[in-house]
């Protein structure tokens, strides 16, 4: 005997995010509206942005000086201007910004549940902008549920 499942629902909505150069902007709010608009109450919120020199990531909300500990990290990690870097066509920051990109992440899967992302108490959800100039950036939230 097989079971039915419920019928699932995909919503997608986008929004952008005006950067102040490098540096984090909270999304958490702009995320939790997107599954809002879903109407999605148990599922799976699947966040991303379509750009080489930003990245997503879930962080500590509290404490400001947990996301000012890893800029300082990633800039000795991978520091501007560094000589072993030939890509350097939009200045100093950008093969920098393209690897703490790519070590970073440029996608986020968030679990959904009561209508709203699942995240815990100390944590929320962050634009990393690794250029040094302001930026627009666009982020597609697409959620997944019933």
């Amino acid at each position: 005997m097989t079971r039915a499942l419920p019928a699932e629902h995909v919503a997608q909505g986008s929004f952008t995010v005006h950067t102040r150069g490098r540096g984090f902007s909270e999304i958490t709010t702009e995320v939790g509206d997107a599954v809002a608009a879903s109407h999605v109450q148990t599922g799976i919120a699947h966040v991303f942005t379509a750009h080489t020199s930003c990245s997503l990531l879930i962080s500590e909300n509290a404490d400001p000086t947990v996301r000012d500990d890893l800029e300082r990290w990633f800039a000795r990690a991978v520091p501007d201007g560094d000589a072993i870097f030939r890509h350097d066509a939009e200045g100093p920051d950008d093969m920098p910004a393209h690897v703490r990109s790519i070590l970073t992440g440029v996608s986020l899967s968030v679990p959904v549940h009561g209508g709203k992302p699942m995240l815990g108490a100390w944590q929320g959800i962050y634009l990393w902008e690794h250029r040094l100039d302001p930026h627009q950036r666009k982020v597609v939230v697409t959620v997944l549920g019933n």
